[in-house]
């Protein structure tokens, strides 16, 4: 269970060994002309780490915002034919911007065009890949069948089920079919991705959308068992289980055994520092539903 942590923990060592915070904050912010290209894009990678060092939630807004700003210059600055640079800076951004969607901004306007800039930014990465522009000729959801990124696939799906979600008649009209499509590519190219992060996303699609728009709780509950097992360091893993499978379904004993299961993982600091801005979010989410709902679920 600790090697996910231990390989980010190494990966945050190696990254910012030779970098001090305070010159990183300040690069972040101007991205100074003296600077190359590879030395802009590790100061912003460092901006956007979050395994290095203690969390703390609020405070990593800022530094967040500071790294999406930093991405957006470099996105125009690393030469088109530099692809694999160019598709971590968009993939960076594509998760960055659902990041502050999710877990930072609170009015609706701007959560909307945040995820549509996180849903922008990662078809930018998809379309890096000549093969992907092909297919798309054909058909969009065939080029997301297609696509070799389980990243951008994934960061895809996650911005355009929150960005549909304010648009419900393109939701209905195709849209999430497409967010379908890119969690399920995303699990033949890599199930183990952020946690069993594509396995959990698919399962909370099909939980919470209305079965005519291909909700089945059946494949949500497989789902999320599977996305326990490939990322058990995952508070959201469990927690999601319980909110979008068991609650509707009136599986008390899953419920209070899954909410039961993220708060004790959450007293284990070395978990709560593999995901923490996810598991931070989760462990108030589980914490709310337990005190709510576990003691009148009888």
């Amino acid at each position: 269970m600790k090697d996910i942590c231990q390989e980010r923990k190494e990966e945050s060592v190696l990254k910012k060994q030779v970098i001090c915070q305070l010159v990183i904050l300040i690069l972040c912010v101007s991205l100074s002309s003296f600077a190359g290209t590879n030395d802009r894009i590790e100061i912003a990678d460092a901006a956007f780490d979050r395994w290095d060092r203690s969390f703390e939630f609020e405070a990593y807004q800022q530094r967040l915002e500071t790294a999406l700003g930093a991405y957006e210059q470099l996105l125009y600055l690393v030469p088109k034919d530099e692809r694999q640079t160019r598709a971590h800076i968009a993939n960076r951004l594509s998760q960055g911007y659902f990041e502050l969607g999710f877990a930072y901004i609170t009015d609706r306007d701007n959560q909307e065009k945040a995820f549509a800039k996180g849903q922008a930014h990662a078809l930018t990465s998809l379309r890096l890949d000549p093969r992907f522009a092909q297919v798309e000729e054909e058909g969009f959801r065939a080029a997301l069948e297609s696509a070799n990124d389980a990243i951008a696939l994934f960061w895809y799906g996650n911005n355009r089920g929150k960005y549909l979600e304010f648009h419900w008649l393109t939701a209905i009209s195709g849209g999430m079919k497409d967010v379908r499509a890119a969690f399920e590519s995303a699990i033949e190219l890599d199930e183990a991705y952020f946690g069993g992060g594509p396995w959990r996303a698919l399962g909370s699609f099909l939980a919470k959308v209305p079965t005519f728009l291909g909700g089945d709780m059946v494949q949500a509950k497989a789902a999320f068992e599977r996305a326990i097992e490939l990322g058990p360091n995952l508070v959201e893993n469990y927690v999601d289980y319980a909110e979008y499978y068991a609650k509707p379904e009136q599986e008390w004993e899953i419920f209070r055994h899954e909410l039961s299961s993220a708060l004790e993982l959450a007293k284990d600091p070395e978990v709560m520092a593999c995901w923490p801005l996810y598991n931070t979010l989760a462990l108030r989410r589980a914490e709310k539903l337990y005190s709510s709902e576990a003691g009148g679920s009888n």
